[in-house]
């Protein structure tokens, strides 16, 4: 089986959560479990079809599904598993990070150590 392409994964998350109503969205969810956009527009000042739109882009980077509810009411569900592949490749650009730059700190120490 291929391996999901980690980078473009991290992307859509990224481009999903940059707007912070989609973070507000994903917050409810996660607080308070699976919800409507009728549910999720109540406390915010947009209106339910301006939630359905970013629960739409949340739904196409895989971070929420949509689930059929009672009375064919749609019922959203937080996905973690594409927030788990952004912070793989965050740990693994930190790691190519972190090395250089302690070999930089140690070699400054070291010179540090050295003129005095």
């Amino acid at each position: 089986m291929p391996r999901p392409d980690v980078e473009a994964i991290a992307e859509q998350v990224f481009a999903a959560l940059a707007d912070p109503t989609r973070r507000t969205i994903l917050a409810a969810l996660a607080s308070g479990g699976p919800a409507t956009a009728t549910d999720l527009a109540g406390p915010l000042p947009i209106t339910r079809q301006a939630i359905a739109k970013h629960l739409a882009l949340l739904a196409d980077a895989g971070l929420v599904t949509a689930e059929p509810g009672e009375r064919r009411r749609v019922r959203y569900r937080l996905r973690t598993a594409p927030m788990q592949v952004a912070q793989q490749f965050l740990a693994a650009l930190a790691r190519d990070w972190d090395s250089p730059l302690d070999a930089l700190k140690d070699h400054l120490d070291e010179r540090a150590r050295g003129s005095s």
